[in-house]
C-alpha cells in the first residue's frame, strides 16, 4: 500500500477537523477527494504532507512513517501560492531543479510552451490562474511516487481545465498515484479512478469511480450533490 492513515485524528484547539480516520492510498490509482468546505480535505492532505502534526494516530508512506524519505517521494500542489512573486519561471523551475532530484526540467519547459507561459516572465507580471498553472506545472514535473493536488483547476477557465486533467494524466510517473481534491467534480471525474467522501471530518465513502456509477446510476457528482445536500 503507498499510504495508510491509521486512526488518524487532527484537533485545533476544541474543534475536531478530523475524527479516526482509516484510509489506505493503493498505488497507481486517481483518486478524488470530495467533500464540503470545512470537511477535512485539507487538513488530511497537510498530515500526508507532514505539514501538520496529527492529535493521534500515524501515517505510513510505503512501509515506514512519514519523514524525509516520504517528502521525496511526495509532489504536493497546496490550495494556496506559495511561490515568491518576485521571481521568474525558469529562475523557479532551477530552484525546484537544484531542490528535486526527481524533477524534469525537460518536462516543465514543453508544458509551459503548451500553456504559452513565458519562462522568462516574473511571477508578480501573471494573472492569479497563470500562477495557477506554473505551480501544477511544477508539481506534474516530478516523478513522484505520489501525487498531491488541492484544488488544481479551481483558478483556471474552463478551457484549459481538460488540458490540465490530460496534463495530469499523461504526466504522472506510472505505478505512481494522484489525490485530487477539488469541489469541481464534473470536470474531473472522467478522469478518476477511486473516490473519497468526508463529511464533518471522517470518512464517509469510499470505492471504485465505475462501481459506484453502477451501483447508483449516477455520476459521481450527481452521487456527491445527493450525500451532501443542505
Amino acid at each position: 500500500m503507498l499510504v495508510s492513515c491509521k486512526n488518524l485524528s487532527k484537533n485545533y484547539g476544541k474543534f475536531v477537523a478530523l475524527k479516526n480516520i482509516n484510509l489506505d492510498i493503493p498505488e497507481g490509482k486517481i483518486i478524488g477527494l470530495l467533500g464540503q468546505n470545512g470537511s477535512g480535505k485539507t487538513t488530511l492532505l497537510k498530515l500526508i504532507n507532514e505539514l501538520l502534526v496529527p492529535t493521534s494516530g500515524e501515517i505510513i508512506v510505503k512501509g515506514e512513517k512519514i519523514g524525509i524519505n516520504s517528502k521525496k517521494i511526495i509532489s504536493y500542489l497546496p490550495e494556496n501560492s506559495y511561490l515568491d512573486l518576485n521571481m521568474k519561471v525558469n529562475e523557479v523551475i532551477n530552484y525546484f531543479a537544484d531542490f528535486y532530484s526527481d524533477f524534469d526540467k525537460e518536462t516543465a519547459y514543453k508544458l509551459l510552451d503548451d500553456l504559452k507561459i513565458d519562462a522568462g516572465n516574473k511571477l508578480s507580471t501573471m494573472s492569479k490562474g497563470t500562477r495557477e498553472k506554473v505551480q501544477l506545472i511544477l508539481a506534474m514535473s516530478r516523478k513522484a511516487d505520489l501525487y498531491i493536488l488541492d484544488e488544481p483547476i479551481g483558478g483556471v477557465d474552463p478551457a484549459t481545465r481538460d488540458y490540465i486533467l490530460d496534463t495530469i494524466l499523461n504526466n504522472f510517473k506510472e505505478g505512481a498515484s494522484v489525490i485530487l481534491s477539488t469541489h469541481l467534480i464534473s470536470d474531473i471525474e472522467r478522469i478518476l479512478d477511486e473516490v473519497i467522501f468526508i463529511k464533518e471530518g471522517e470518512i464517509y465513502l469510499t470505492g471504485n469511480a465505475n462501481e459506484l456509477r453502477n451501483k447508483k446510476n449516477k455520476s459521481i457528482d450527481e452521487i456527491f450533490r445527493e450525500e451532501f445536500k443542505c
